[in-house]
């Protein structure tokens, strides 16, 4: 009982700090970066509006007062190793939000996020599959150069309108949750809190029409966490489930350009924008194909309504987690007890 009062007492803490942090930081980020013009133009509004980026900072301050004092509450050394992750892809899409750099540059920048979670010992040694449990404690170690760069860059190439990239990771973080609450400790699951309160505050500024967008530090910083939650929490295979969306938005603009290059180095791009501001899919041969590109095949939408598309296959990609969580507890209960 008293174990439960702490863990409660604890995740209401980590909670409101990340919240309210974020929530009453992303205001004054706008003022600054407006007043030092960091702003860009919102092509997709009949106006233009200038909106300022990014918002990694006031993000990153958010996740590490949490985390630092979960760390002083708990001592546990995962912690630390989640947050240094955190903050080493902070910097490297900070870079990226200052130069655009070679399209190599994040995800091989990123490699040097996963180091503390080896260093530290916070990755487990087996891998929770949907039917059972594989011990694997040094094929572990590549497994998490590879999660934590792809994790990174899958929430930064989903980030293509107003609201997407915070809506699209509140809603996979709900299953990423339960899932760690089932499978890890409760240290990761308090560590995980902060991802998702984090990210509600940001919404509210974010959300369309955004008053400010996260920029590379900002979604490179978040898909590195959420990353290294599902490393840390025995959560891998349902953040990939979970992820599905975002990661074959990915994979189908890697396959049509047939190289990495960064998003912004694209000539043809994927949509158009028409008379009336709504997108239309791209009738260019040579442009990507996208996750926005094949939800506009069947016709123009306007940019509110591409987002509410996304949203609705973030949910159903989160039941479909849900309901392997349920299968792999059942196969594995007898494991976890």
């Amino acid at each position: 009982m008293l174990q439960a009062i702490t863990v409660v007492l604890y995740g209401a803490i980590v909670s409101a700090v990340s919240f309210f942090a974020v929530y009453f930081l992303v205001p004054v980020m706008i003022k600054r970066l407006v007043a030092s013009g960091h702003v860009v133009q919102d092509y997709h509004k009949p106006d233009k509006p200038k909106v300022p980026r990014p918002a990694g900072p006031a993000l990153m301050a958010g996740i590490a007062a949490s985390e630092i004092i979960l760390y002083i509450l708990t001592l546990d050394s995962s912690v630390l190793a989640i947050l240094f992750t955190t903050a080493i892809a902070f910097v490297v899409g900070l870079v990226d939000d200052r130069k655009v750099m070679p399209g190599w540059f994040k995800p091989g920048a990123l490699l040097l996020a996963a180091i503390p979670i080896i260093v530290l010992g916070a990755h487990p040694d087996h891998l929770n599959l949907i039917f059972g449990r594989v011990f694997i404690p040094l094929l572990y170690i590549p497994l998490v150069f590879i999660v934590i760069p792809i994790a990174g860059n899958t929430i930064n190439s989903i980030d293509v309108l107003n609201g997407v990239a915070s809506g699209f990771l509140i809603i996979a973080t709900i299953p990423l949750l339960v899932s760690i609450a089932i499978f890890g400790n409760q240290d990761t699951f308090l560590a995980a809190l902060p991802l998702l309160f984090t990210t509600l505050a940001f919404y509210k500024y974010h959300k369309f029409p955004s008053r400010i967008f996260p920029g590379d530090s900002g979604t490179v910083l978040l898909g590195a966490l959420f990353g290294a939650l599902a490393v840390a929490g025995s959560s891998e295979i349902i953040g990939v489930i979970v992820l599905l969306p975002a990661v074959m938005n990915s994979f189908l603009f890697l396959a049509s350009v047939k190289k990495i290059i960064e998003h912004r180095q694209v000539k043809a791009r994927p949509v158009t924008l028409l008379g009336d501001f709504r997108l239309a899919a791209s009738k260019d041969k040579s442009a990507p194909i996208t996750l926005v590109r094949l939800i506009l095949a069947d016709g123009p939408l306007g940019e509110r309504e591409i987002g509410i598309q996304i949203f609705k296959l973030a949910v159903f990609a989160a039941i479909m987690a849900l309901a392997s969580i349920g299968i792999q507890y059942y196969f594995l209960k007898d494991v976890i007890r």
